[in-house]
């Protein structure tokens, strides 16, 4: 496990996530509620269709765009079935969340 990367809040635009995940480097951004809980996980994938801005990407909130939204891992989750859990759902990363919902790292495939 890593520590979760860049994090935005779900009211970030489009344009906002499309930057911050592009000069970080990573290939995902970890999204938080207004809360600060984990609500999801945004790719590179997901942003490809706002790398042209637009007036629809300066509006697009990162909650509204498709992203995993979950169920997480969690600490006491055993190795192996998170393993099995990120094969069966095609997933690269996971995130792993406490008990309270707040992203503490990130397993990577």
């Amino acid at each position: 496990m890593r520590p979760p990367g860049p994090q935005i809040s779900d009211d970030a635009t489009a344009d906002t996530a499309t930057d911050i995940l592009l000069g970080s480097g990573t290939g995902h951004l970890l999204v938080r509620d207004e809360d600060g809980r984990c609500a999801g996980l945004l790719t590179r994938l997901h942003l490809a269709p706002f790398r042209v801005r637009s007036w629809y990407t300066e509006r697009t909130r990162g909650r509204d765009i498709l992203h995993d939204r979950g169920p997480f891992a969690t600490a006491s989750m055993p190795v192996a079935l998170a393993a099995a859990a990120m094969r069966s759902r095609g997933l690269d990363a996971w995130l792993v969340i406490d008990h309270d919902g707040h992203a503490i790292g990130l397993l990577a495939a």
